[in-house]
């Protein structure tokens, strides 16, 4: 699944940018390839995810869906669903509907592998989809979209994209992804049979207008791109993974996204029902913020704005001390004196994206508007969160063996769920 194109942000800790007078005001441009906040009087505005969802046409996940999802599964919704960071979706009650019915569903999403390791904002999708999958008991397929880094990424080449596919097979085996449940392919080695017969269907079935009017292509625009939009689709068509489905088409997914995500899979409900398959649902995540603050996303081609899975401790304090954008006032008498803002403190930020105790994440936002927690301490508590979670995973890495790579990624490896024997 792609990602957002990485582009600039400022490496400094400054949410204001030095514009033209014609770019003094711009609005706020979320596309799978870009995300890019509104500037209002020269000033970088964070990313307003309410006009998303009046702009997209998704729903709100409010306080009644969430009551319900706990009432149909037995389990607290994630901290993810709780704080609101998975915000949005597309029928999601037809999901619960199927549970509560005993009727299969399973749940799709991706990666972009643009680099040779992800960064912490990758990894929210994935860990969101190893509790969804814990919860449901459901497949779970994972596209690697090495061919669409290719194109839509002119500096790299074919051998970098494939080899970046491979190593995140490594880091998400290391999350506890069972090839009994899972199945991971790379694009360019999956290309062929079922799969490619779905992408032939969708591809006939969206014109270059649809396309155009969809994801702003125009007549520079390279052949790839214009139809890679029907290979990101493919996935959600059940019939994609006869291993799996067999000849079934009446089976829907679940796919976690980021709402950047979204123009391609609202092409895939589009198109499904007059190619006789199930609508997919979407739940939409928002962006993990970069280092310097909630008005860009974190990006893979900048080091210094993302934390990654192979950064040392003393990479991520580092990164975190000296990067990481601060809510609070400019010294700490001041700070003492009249408290900070937690909604832009980066540090604080990720605490409530890794951090599962809600009521220290509460303490946390209370004591630094009332000035009672300093920046330092805000900042220490984050280093440390990021630094056992991605220590974790890092040392889980160091006993992924050949044979469970080989598994998640071989289509024909059993995987046996007995709700697929429903319809």
């Amino acid at each position: 699944m792609t990602g957002t194109t990485d582009t600039a942000v400022p490496t400094t800790g400054v949410q204001s940018l030095q514009l033209t007078p014609e770019a003094m005001n711009l609005a706020q441009n979320i596309t799978p390839w870009d995300v890019e906040g509104a500037v209002v009087d020269g000033k970088a505005q964070p990313i307003d995810y309410n006009m998303l969802i009046e702009k997209f046409g998704t729903r709100k996940i409010d306080a009644a869906i969430l009551e319900r999802f706990e009432k149909v599964t037995g389990h607290k919704p994630h901290m993810l669903l709780r704080r609101g960071v998975f915000f949005s979706h597309r029928d999601l009650a037809g999901i619960l509907d199927r549970h509560e019915q005993g009727k299969p569903f399973y749940l799709y999403t991706g990666r972009g592998p643009s680099r040779d390791h992800m960064h912490i904002g990758h990894m929210l999708p994935f860990m969101f989809c190893k509790w969804l999958q814990d919860v449901f008991d459901v497949p779970l397929v994972i596209q690697l979209t090495d061919d669409e880094k290719f194109l839509f990424k002119p500096k790299l080449t074919l051998d970098e994209v494939y080899a970046n596919s491979a190593k995140a097979v490594h880091e998400l085996a290391a999350m506890g992804f069972r090839p009994e449940k899972t199945f991971i392919f790379s694009n360019m080695d999956y290309m062929g049979g079922a799969f490619y017969r779905n992408i032939l269907s969708i591809s006939r079935s969206i014109t270059f207008n649809k396309a155009k009017a969809t994801f702003g292509f125009d007549n520079s625009s390279v052949i790839g791109r214009i139809h890679f939009p029907s290979i990101q689709a493919a996935p959600a068509f059940c019939s994609s993974f006869p291993e799996i489905f067999g000849t079934r088409k009446d089976i829907p997914c679940l796919i976690p996204c980021a709402i950047d995500q979204d123009p391609y899979f609202r092409l895939t409900r589009d198109v499904a029902q007059p190619l006789k398959h199930k609508k997919p649902s979407l739940i939409h995540s928002q962006f993990l913020p970069a280092l310097q603050g909630t008005t860009s996303k974190m990006s893979s081609s900048i080091d210094s704005t993302a934390v990654f899975m192979n950064d040392t401790p003393a990479q991520i304090k580092n990164k975190i001390n000296k990067y990481a954008f601060s809510g609070g006032q400019t010294s700490l008498e001041e700070h003492r004196q009249f408290g900070g803002n937690p909604d832009v403190d980066v540090a604080y930020q990720y605490l409530t994206y890794f951090l599962d105790d809600d009521e220290e994440v509460a303490q946390l936002a209370e004591g630094y508007r009332k000035g009672e927690i300093s920046t330092g301490e805000m900042k220490a508590r984050c280093i440390k969160v990021l630094q056992e979670f991605i220590g974790e995973i890092q040392e889980r890495a160091k006993s992924v063996s050949n044979q469970l790579l080989a598994d998640l990624q071989n289509p024909s490896f059993p995987r046996k769920f007995a709700s697929l024997d429903k319809k």
